[in-house]
């Protein structure tokens, strides 16, 4: 029994031998054969780096009103086109009775100062036309005339000096300067009180505008009603922020004002976005940019980087700068505003050149090297004179064709957990 069990023994051994020995050759063989192979291909090289960000309007207007109160009508609905000048909305004034009352004030005030210069104007053309301004210094001036006269008798007679004729002479010519100059002076007066009336009328015209603007909403002389909102510029209307029956707050020194509509000109598209610190210093103004929208994968738009900003913006551990790219129009496609973008930024590029992975790249001693099969599992080690890399594809400049066979380099267990 017991050389039963040491043969069933032996035999469990041998078989368990023979067994180990076939797994090994097995996995030897397995190991040996287990590589793939690629060839080189022809394709375009970019290096580029990435901006994110969305495309916006060049030029964006938030129209607000004038006056403050209740969106009574709206004129325009988002996504249709405006003109300058074009009414957008029209808001019910909800006046203050302090304010109202006050103008009344105002108004009153202006009628009787227009009443007293029209009578103060009234007065003094009678004076005027009956010439009682200046007939005192016509009586003075007629006097002094009849007394020179009598004194230069005198005077050719002997009876007084030179001296003394000298001195009526004198006065007969300041009382002729006088009369004149009363003449002008009463024409003059008349044109003053004129226009102390024409002030009088405006102040008045002023402050039954300002009585109407707070009742209406509009003067009696404004060309543009007040309480009517209007397009400031060209465009599109992207957003109407409020409805009928909403209040508004006007703008002034202390408030920005209520948004009404929001309108662009959706003719003039920016990107706007971000770049990492790591990129910034490669680019430069002028650049071109290829744009790929989220909502339209399937085409690119090209654009020129016009701006980078000088100071950076600390995100999420990083800093990044802001860049704007003007986006180069096309009729094909409609860009909303809005749109989450990403923008290829081309700092270098290859045409159409012999490339391979950079994965298959070995390197030794600053030198690059492939592996070529040169017969059935047989790999020569072949230096290549490499180009542009985008990362993924690198142009091999000298010792490769398309015809080739290269051996894929495989990450080892460890480095593929890394």
């Amino acid at each position: 029994m017991r050389r039963g069990c040491l043969i069933s023994a032996g035999a469990f051994l041998l078989l368990a031998s023979i067994g180990l020995i076939y797994y090994f050759v097995q996995q030897g063989r397995s190991d040996a054969g287990d590589f793939e192979l690629e060839k080189p291909v022809v394709s375009d090289i970019v290096k580029k780096a990435v901006a994110t960000g969305a495309i916006k309007p060049r030029l964006e207007v938030h129209i607000k009103p004038q006056v403050s109160g209740v969106v009574e009508a709206l004129f325009v609905e988002a996504g249709q086109i405006v003109k300058k000048g074009q009414p957008v909305a029209r808001i019910q004034l909800i006046p203050s009775e302090l304010n109202i009352n006050a103008a009344q004030s105002n108004v009153e005030i202006a009628r009787l100062r227009l009443k007293e210069a029209q009578r103060e104007l009234d007065r003094q053309r009678e004076l005027n036309r009956r010439n009682l301004d200046v007939e005192g210094a016509k009586v003075s001036y007629e006097n002094a005339r009849r007394e020179e006269e009598r004194q230069r008798g005198l005077f050719e007679e002997g009876v007084i000096s030179q001296q003394e004729y000298n001195r009526f002479k004198v006065d007969l010519e300041i009382q002729k300067a006088a009369f004149e100059n009363s003449r002008i002076v009463a024409g003059n007066s008349i044109k003053q009180f004129e226009t102390t009336l024409d002030i009088q009328k405006q102040e008045l015209d002023a402050a039954l505008n300002n009585l109407q603007l707070l009742r209406e909403g509009a003067s009696r002389q404004s060309k543009q009603i007040a309480n009517v909102v209007v397009s400031t510029i060209d465009g599109m209307v992207l957003d109407i922020p409020v409805e009928v029956g909403s209040s508004v707050i006007e703008r002034n020194n202390f408030n920005e004002g209520t948004s009404v509509a929001i309108i662009a000109d959706m003719n003039s598209l920016i990107f706007e976005g971000k770049v990492d610190e790591a990129e910034v210093g490669k680019l430069k103004e002028g650049m071109q940019l290829e744009v790929t929208v989220g909502a339209i994968e399937s085409e690119k738009f090209e654009a020129t980087l016009e701006f980078i900003s000088p100071k950076g913006l600390e995100e999420e551990g990083t800093v990044k700068f802001e860049v704007r790219a003007a986006v180069k129009p096309t009729n094909k496609i409609f860009l909303r505003a809005g749109y989450s973008a990403n923008a290829d930024i081309i700092f270098d590029r290859r045409k159409q050149v012999i490339a391979i992975k950079e994965r298959d790249v070995l390197f030794e001693e600053e030198k690059a090297f492939v592996e070529v099969q040169t017969a059935d599992r047989v790999f020569e080690k072949r230096p290549v004179e490499l180009g542009l890399s985008d990362g993924i594809l690198v142009e091999v400049r000298n010792g490769l064709d398309t015809t080739m066979q290269l051996k894929v380099q495989k990450k080892a267990p460890d480095q593929a957990e890394d």
